[in-house]
């Protein structure tokens, strides 16, 4: 899956003035987080259109990046992202950070996380049963 990462001033309006552009290109965010530091901050999201939210966000001059993730849909129960974090750990699989969205098509929760080892995770959740959400989820 992509993310698309957004560096924004941390300032009254900033928030909707991204969501605005990507509203104005018809753009569904289906997933995000934001961390800040100070003066600026990150945005992460999934979006509906990934490579087009890109394109319309640096062209309203902000700093963005398309950064490769993992989905991986779970049950809504107790326990899923630890069981989930657990058999990436016992992998010895580090994970950078993870937020939550959902599918819309199967109302599953989906985490979304980001590691290093990207391949060597997806096949390490799918040999232990866990779904792989692919990029078509978007559509």
């Amino acid at each position: 899956m992509k993310q698309v990462s957004v560096f924004a001033e941390n300032r009254r309006g900033t928030m909707q003035a991204i969501t605005q552009v990507l509203y104005d290109e018809r753009i569904n965010i289906l997933g995000s987080v934001t961390n800040d530091s100070g003066e600026y901050g990150i945005v992460r999201l999934i979006v509906s259109d990934p490579q087009k939210a890109h394109h319309a966000l640096n062209e309203a001059g902000y700093q963005t990046r398309l950064t490769d993730v993992i989905g991986v849909e779970v049950e809504d129960r107790e326990g899923n992202m630890n069981q989930l974090l657990k058999a990436l750990s016992d992998s010895y699989i580090n994970v950078d950070y993870i937020y939550l969205s959902f599918n819309r098509k199967t109302c599953r929760p989906i985490l979304i996380f980001k590691t290093e080892e990207y391949q060597e995770v997806i096949n390490c959740l799918e040999t232990k049963g866990f779904t792989v959400v692919e990029d078509d989820f978007y559509q």
